[in-house]
């Protein structure tokens, strides 16, 4: 006798439906998810963060600021007179007085490193100068002045005037409309002897925001 095939039908099962998370348990679960994404997004923003707080904590401390604050009057009163921007006379005072550390700013009151002829008062430092883009030390004779003011006025002017053999002789930096090209004439224009100069000098506005405080020309 041959055995009848069976003809049961065989299905697969279906899958059981997630339940979602009820009661009390469920809730607490959802709440404590929400809770932990919040916590995190204001742990990314935290005014304490390094990414977030460069420029309060990290860029400028309150030394520097008190410097900036000091100098600040007479340099916003400088680019009304001179057409100087703020930036430029802020970062060149401190790239040149090392935030008025130097032996030149504090004891001399020069804050840029000019120098002084021989029928102006001076005094005879050591200093770092570059021929054919090698630095070399050398004793040079500076100004010596009665306050950081009269500095930033005495430097202004030499700006603004030239020298006594080209009186354009920082045409680019009075005539640029941004921090940039003004840095950039500096050494155009034969300022400093430091081959970076221009460089230093826009890297030091950019990490301090010293740009925030020049003047718009309405």
């Amino acid at each position: 006798m041959t055995k009848k095939k069976s003809h049961k039908k065989y299905h697969k099962r279906r899958p059981k439906k997630k339940t979602k998370p009820t009661g009390v348990a469920g809730y607490g679960l959802i709440f404590m998810i929400v809770a932990a994404m919040f916590l995190a997004v204001g742990a990314i923003k935290n005014v304490s963060s390094p990414i977030f707080n460069t420029y309060q904590e990290a860029d400028v401390n309150k030394e520097h600021q008190d410097f900036i604050n000091k100098i600040l009057p007479e340099a916003l009163e400088v680019q009304k007179k001179y057409n100087i921007l703020t930036s430029i006379t802020l970062s060149q005072s401190i790239l040149e007085s090392n935030w008025g550390q130097s032996e030149l700013s504090s004891k001399y009151n020069n804050l840029f490193g000019v120098k002084a002829s021989e029928v102006q008062k001076g005094v005879n430092l050591s200093t770092t100068e570059y021929r054919s883009g090698v630095p070399e030390t050398v004793t040079g004779r500076f100004r010596v002045y009665d306050s950081w003011d009269e500095s930033i006025e005495a430097h202004a002017i030499l700006i603004a005037h030239g020298t006594d053999w080209n009186s354009q002789q920082y045409k680019e930096v009075i005539e640029a409309d941004n921090y940039r090209d003004s840095a950039k004439g500096l050494s155009i224009d034969g300022y400093a002897t430091d081959p970076a100069y221009a460089e230093k000098i826009i890297e030091i506005i950019e990490k301090y925001h010293l740009n925030k405080y020049d003047q718009k020309n309405n």
